[in-house]
């Protein structure tokens, strides 16, 4: 294990906190709130550390796919911890659990809150929480190898930990170009939404906040309605691009490439389109009586869908009172995810589909045996060492799940409530149902049932092993 490297990386990763934290300072000076001293004192803290930590250089930059692993685990949890500081030393969080809570939920991109007011927050306070969605959507490792790259191709192990999905493929030749250009489009995106919500008629601090918390595919709202209150066009627009980043970027890549049809062909994106045509459809006809027009139930089990799907978690309706059957399909979007290779959580559309031929394939070896059969994917032969990691993914994922719900269940809520938490911490959507439905928040539970959840935050968002690896006594042994 090289322990210099992993030192040297995390000092990087607090500078690049420190730089986070500057800019709810800025919006605290904007808008004349005392708070901002929060961040600024976090921001020093975690900028001194940083440099004092990276002054003794690593005696080796190589690393491999532990200490990459490792890294970037150890980096989420760093950017946790301090990113709850100035939360609680703000005031406004009765407790630094709650504060940790609502840091992880936002970084993992997952959006549940503890909050039962979020408009009493301060703007700064508000900012912060929507945008720790925005550095967690792409991964801030991704960020520090576009800006600051290590050693070489080595660099690819914190990329393959970071980036969610079954495989992790560069777009260019250089990891550090790869990074870049993954960057480039999840900023262009991300202003272009501002734009247009600015264009109907969004207040500017509302346009960003809500496009970081779609960018990242979080969730955090700064109204206590989430996005029920804004308009219709609004609402649309919102709809758009939380499907439009729930895509994998390797199909934008394609598009800047001049490649629109082999975008076009893209098969994840084609599943993934497909299921949420059919859920609009199947919810738009069964919660059509609850509503004045057949449009109006549409636009709502659109954005609902899309919300679930992309793992984004905003709503316009309590969804909760909706008919058993509109539910239990929001429930199944839940597990399902958005695509591979997105800011979107979930198991991933490609880990689904690809699961789902080899039980085809089971089933026609079942009948002919000596038949030699293949199981292909975007147009690839899928390997046997892909298809076990995928098993090995259902199988740790079921273990979680089911001792998490065991764990929590502690606190004698209803099932629904443990079910539905537990589904939407670790696939990062946020709200569940009961107890924790869109109206609701995770306030319910203790602080140790807080901490299993923040626990399956963090599992879902670097899509479970890494955060495994820190748990595993082998990993710390020295080569």
């Amino acid at each position: 294990m090289n322990i210099s490297i992993i030192r040297y990386i995390l000092c990087r990763v607090l500078e690049f906190q420190a730089l986070f934290l500057a800019l709810p300072c800025l919006t605290a000076i904007c808008y004349q709130e005392k708070e901002g001293w929060a961040y600024a004192a976090a921001a020093f803290g975690c900028l001194a550390i940083g440099a004092v930590g990276k002054m003794k250089k690593p005696k080796s930059t190589v690393f491999y796919a532990r200490e990459g692993f490792v890294a970037v685990s150890l980096s989420w949890i760093v950017l946790s911890l301090t990113g709850a500081l100035p939360l609680y030393l703000s005031g406004e969080f009765p407790s630094y659990t709650d504060a940790l809570f609502e840091t992880i939920s936002g970084l993992t991109t997952t959006g549940a809150s503890i909050l039962s007011s979020v408009e009493e927050l301060s703007r700064c306070n508000l900012f912060w929480r929507s945008f720790t969605h925005w550095i967690g959507g792409m991964g801030v490792l991704v960020l520090i190898l576009a800006v600051l790259p290590l050693a070489g191709g080595y660099n690819m192990y914190l990329m393959r930990a970071e980036s969610p999905g079954p495989t992790v493929g560069k777009l260019v030749p250089r990891v550090k170009h790869t990074a870049r250009i993954l960057y480039m489009m999840y900023i262009f995106l991300t202003a272009v939404q501002i734009v247009l919500l600015l264009l109907t008629g969004m207040p500017l601090f509302e346009s960003l906040t809500l496009s970081f918390g779609t960018a990242g595919t979080g969730g955090f709202g700064v109204s206590n309605d989430s996005i029920g209150g804004y308009s219709l066009a609004s609402r649309t627009v919102i709809t758009i691009f939380m499907i439009l980043f729930g895509i994998n970027f390797n199909v934008y890549y394609l598009i800047r490439a001049k490649k629109p049809l082999q975008a076009l062909k893209h098969e994840e994106m084609r599943y993934y389109l497909g299921i949420i045509l059919v859920a609009v459809l199947f919810i738009t006809a069964n919660i059509r009586g609850g509503f004045q027009s057949l449009f109006e139930a549409f636009h709502h089990a659109a954005f609902q869908v899309a919300s679930i799907i992309t793992t984004t978690g905003y709503s316009t309706v309590d969804f909760d009172k909706w008919p058993e059957f509109s539910k239990f399909i929001l429930v199944l979007l839940m597990f399902v995810g958005a695509c591979a290779g997105s800011t979107g959580g979930g198991i991933k559309v490609s880990r689904i589909v690809i699961m789902m031929k080899l039980v085809k394939n089971e089933l026609s070896y079942l009948i002919h045996p000596k038949r030699v059969r293949q199981i292909h994917f975007e147009k690839h032969v899928v390997n046997k060492d892909v298809l076990r990691s995928i098993s090995v993914f259902f199988i740790a994922y079921a273990l979680i799940y089911g001792i998490s719900v065991l764990l929590i269940s502690l606190d004698e809520l209803d099932f629904t409530t443990n079910v539905t938490a537990v589904a939407a911490t670790l696939n990062n959507i946020g709200p569940g149902l009961a107890q924790v439905g869109p109206m609701s928040n995770f306030d319910v539970y203790s602080q140790p049932a807080k901490y299993v959840l923040m626990f399956d935050m963090l599992a879902g968002r670097l899509e479970l092993f890494p955060l495994l690896l820190l748990l595993t006594p082998a990993t710390w042994k020295r080569r």
